[in-house]
């Protein structure tokens, strides 16, 4: 199932995080010592106080939206209020807990179900919003 029809395609080439800072959020990074949904203390709320000198980690990751060209620009996570990545056969979606719903609202709801019941190679979708945790079915 794709979701390019969510507003406009945007090609990968001109995708840029921009003032999206919920991968300082919403992730835990241990490197860091940053729990989930807390702001990492590098955060300046448009950026990164220590880009230059970020770990490793902070440097490879690129959310869905950034590496996936089926994601239209509604999966931007400034819009959706949350984000994508995939680890092996995991989509695991993060939510901005100010909007726990968001996963729940169209286009969201049905390309997650989509992938999920596609499954291809064991594929499954889990949705963490705060403490909760859920498997799309």
């Amino acid at each position: 199932m794709t979701a390019s029809s969510d507003f406009s395609a945007i090609p990968l080439a001109e995708r840029a995080c921009g003032t999206c800072t919920l991968c300082c959020r919403l992730p835990d990074i241990d490197v860091l010592e940053k729990p989930a949904n807390a702001w990492c203390r590098h955060c300046t709320g448009t950026g990164c106080r220590i880009y230059e000198d970020r770990p490793q980690l902070c440097r490879d990751f690129l959310c869905l939206w950034r590496t996936d060209e089926t994601l239209g620009e509604a999966w931007d996570p400034a819009h959706a209020h949350m984000m994508i990545y995939r680890q092996g056969p995991q989509v695991t979606v993060l939510v901005d807990p100010d909007h726990p719903d968001a996963w729940k609202r169209t286009p969201y709801a049905e390309v997650l179900q989509g992938w999920a019941r596609e499954g291809e190679g064991g594929q499954y979708v889990i949705v963490f919003v705060g403490d909760a945790v859920f498997k799309v079915e």
